[in-house]
Order: structure tokens, then C-alpha cells, then sequence
């Protein structure tokens, strides 16, 4: 049996039965279709068929290389790249081999690129208010009009409300994000099809106008989340081993290149962490030389990506070695 203590650090740890638990809460609250997973929050196959199992066996995708990994783990039934792409003969060769890939699109050219790739499915993606992707609320119709015009079927619409899904304050939370889909809304007047997507982790109980919702982090969990009241527990952790100690601090083998740092620092309970460098965490009050720590990820995406795999647990004892085969492009 191999145990938490055997492992080398710094490691990927995820509690076995915190993200069982995760999974199942997510799946009453939003059951089969209602939900479309979306893989960018773990990266990982493995994850996805705990997923599946639980009933969403459609899945958000951020990357051509996701897609690719999902429909090689047998996971391609319903994917959905929620990204624009300028190239899609990648996921034209998915599509012909069998799988189903829908497109997001939010331009005449993001469109041509999905028909010369091969791509069959589009849905029209709308600026709801985050400044990055989508075509304006206005102009979906008429995007919409196009793609069909050149052979595509439009499923529908997605809008991510990005900016709204990590307000702590919840009436302020669930006002934005109704302001926001009231766009979404209006845009898939013009446009039709059957899928109205968007929607986060921190918006899923709130967002009751999409009818499935992307969320990812819910399985996992970071510290930005979990100040935001959610029925999720964090599942997890950087393993680190202090390897130095005074009378005043400790300092843990993890630092910036372990974890997802844009939201802030890594927590670690009963500690007042001081900083990250490249190779350390440094907090107090100090830790006997040697003890190993669970640091808690303040942003679950990027730290994921930063690792080659994550080591199941149940307790102390390691159950599975799970790879993060969806990272790169």
C-alpha cells in the first residue's frame, strides 16, 4: 500500500470521497443535461468518466487538444469547444472519425474556419459583458443567418458571464448574472436552435435561464470558490514537504510553478502564509523539519495544468494515479 508520506513532493492529491461528494451535489443540482462539464478545470480523462458516470455525459471543451483527448478516452459523444479557432481541420478529422464537436463561432471568419475544417455544428458565441470572446448581442442573428446560409447547423447560443461567476457578495452575483443572460436571451431570440450555454460554478444555482450550464471548478475546488458559500468541498491540494524551519517560520518544496497564482496566494489551515517563490511557500507559525503539508490552490485551472498527473486518495492511502492527459495544445 502506498501512502500520502511515500510520495515525492510536490504532488497533485485529490481526496477520493470531498470530490465523489462534489460530483454527487452537482448532479442533483443540475442533472444529466442540465450540466456540460467543462474538462479546462482538470484536464483529466479520468476525472471526466466520474463525471459521465454521474449522468453528464456531454462536456465543455477550451482546446482542440481537450477535444482530442476526450474523444480518445471514449468521451466524444457531445463535445463542445466553447473557444474560437482560426484553424478547425483538427477537429473536422474528430468529427469524421465519429465524434460530435460543436464549434463556438463569434465571427465571419471563425465561421469559414469551421467549414473548411469540416466542422457540421456551430453555436453562436455572445459578449455578455466579459470583455474577451463573442460577437455583440445584436449582431447574433445575423452571424447566426450566415452560418446557415453555409451549410452549418446552429445548435443555439453560449454566453459566459466570466466576470460575474467569482462575486463574493451574492445578490450582487445573481443580479449580474440575470443582466447579463437578459443578453444571451435576446440573442437567442434572433438566432434559435435548441441550446441556450453558459453559466460557472459560482453561477450555476443562479443561472435559470441557460439550460446547461458549463461549470468545471465545482469538481475540485479552489480557495476564489470557496469563499463563495458553495455546497463544494476542496478536493484538492499540493502536497509539499518542509524542508526548512526556524522559530519563526517553515518553508514547503512548492512554490509558483505548482500552482495557479492569478488569484492569489495557496492557503494552508492554521497558517498565516507569507509568499510563494519558484520552489517555495514560506508561512508561519513554523512546522517540525520534514512534516508534509496540504496547500489549497487558489485557482484550480492553471494549477492542474502546471502537473503530469494527480494521485487518488482515500485518506492517508493512495488509490489511483490519474494523468493530466488533456494539457498542451
Amino acid at each position: 500500500m502506498t501512502t500520502i508520506f511515500e510520495l515525492t513532493t510536490p504532488a497533485l492529491v485529490i481526496d477520493e470521497a470531498v470530490l465523489d461528494q462534489n460530483i454527487a451535489e452537482m448532479a442533483a443540482a443540475l442533472p444529466d443535461g442540465r450540466l456540460r462539464p467543462h474538462v479546462k478545470a482538470h484536464k483529466c480523462t479520468s476525472l471526466a468518466r466520474r463525471q459521465a458516470a454521474a449522468g453528464h455525459t456531454a462536456f465543455t471543451c477550451a482546446t482542440i487538444r481537450e477535444c482530442e483527448g476526450m474523444a480518445a478516452a471514449g468521451l466524444g459523444a457531445d463535445l463542445l469547444l466553447a473557444n474560437e479557432v482560426l484553424d478547425a481541420r483538427r477537429v473536422g478529422v474528430l468529427v469524421e472519425a465519429g465524434a460530435r464537436v460543436t464549434v463556438a463561432v463569434d465571427s465571419p471568419q471563425t465561421l469559414r474556419a469551421a467549414v473548411a475544417g469540416g466542422v457540421r455544428e456551430v453555436l453562436i458565441d455572445v459578449n455578455v459583458g466579459l470583455p474577451r470572446c463573442g460577437v455583440a448581442p445584436d449582431q447574433a442573428g445575423r452571424l447566426a443567418d450566415l452560418a446557415r446560409a453555409s451549410g452549418l447547423d446552429v445548435r443555439g447560443v453560449m454566453g459566459y458571464e466570466g466576470h460575474v461567476v467569482g462575486l463574493e457578495q451574492a445578490a450582487e452575483r445573481a443580479g449580474k448574472c440575470q443582466t447579463a443572460m437578459e443578453l444571451l436571451i435576446a440573442a437567442h431570440t434572433d438566432v434559435g436552435g435548441p441550446v441556450i450555454s453558459a453559466g460557472g460554478t459560482g453561477t450555476y444555482a443562479l443561472n435559470t435561464w441557460a439550460n446547461e450550464i458549463q461549470a468545471g471548478s465545482y469538481a475540485l475546488m479552489d480557495t476564489a470558490y470557496g469563499r463563495l458559500g458553495l455546497p463544494f468541498g476542496q478536493a484538492l491540494f499540493v502536497l509539499a514537504t518542509l524542508i526548512s524551519t526556524t522559530g519563526q517560520w517553515s518553508v514547503a518544496n512548492a512554490g509558483l510553478k505548482c500552482f495557479g497564482m492569478d488569484h492569489g496566494n495557496p492557503s494552508l489551515d492554521g497558517a498565516d502564509l507569507w509568499y510563494c517563490s519558484d520552489e517555495h511557500t514560506v508561512f508561519s507559525p513554523p512546522r517540525p523539519l520534514g512534516d508534509v503539508v496540504r496547500l489549497a490552490p487558489a485557482h484550480i485551472d492553471p494549477t492542474m495544468a502546471y502537473h503530469e498527473r494527480a494521485y487518488l486518495c482515500r485518506g492517508e492511502e493512495v488509490v489511483d494515479v490519474w494523468p493530466i492527459d488533456l494539457r498542451g495544445w
